[in-house]
C-alpha cells in the first residue's frame, strides 16, 4: 500500500503531536496538587492509575501511527530519486 504525501506528513505530525501533548499531560498528572492524583497520604490514587493508562496507550499508539507515516515519507522520498 502507498501513502499519499499529504496522508504521510498528517500521520508523521499526529505521531509527534501525541507525544507532545502526553507527555506534557503526564508530567502534569505527575505534578498534579489538586488532590484527584494523589491522596493526602501521596499514594497514587484510581484517578492516576486510569489516566496514566490512557496516557500510555495514547503514546503507543500516536508511536505507531506516527511510524507508520514515517515509513510513507521516507518511501517517497525513495521512490522520488
Amino acid at each position: 500500500m502507498k501513502l499519499s504525501r499529504p496522508v504521510s506528513w498528517f500521520l508523521l505530525a499526529f505521531g509527534v503531536w501525541s507525544w507532545v501533548i502526553w507527555v506534557t499531560f503526564v508530567k502534569n498528572l505527575w505534578q498534579d496538587a489538586s488532590g484527584l492524583a494523589f491522596d493526602d497520604a501521596g499514594d497514587p490514587t484510581a484517578y492516576f492509575w486510569v489516566h496514566l493508562l490512557l496516557a500510555v496507550t495514547s503514546l503507543l499508539l500516536g508511536t505507531a501511527v506516527g511510524v507508520i507515516g514515517l515509513r510513507g515519507v521516507r518511501a517517497l522520498r525513495r521512490g522520488r530519486e
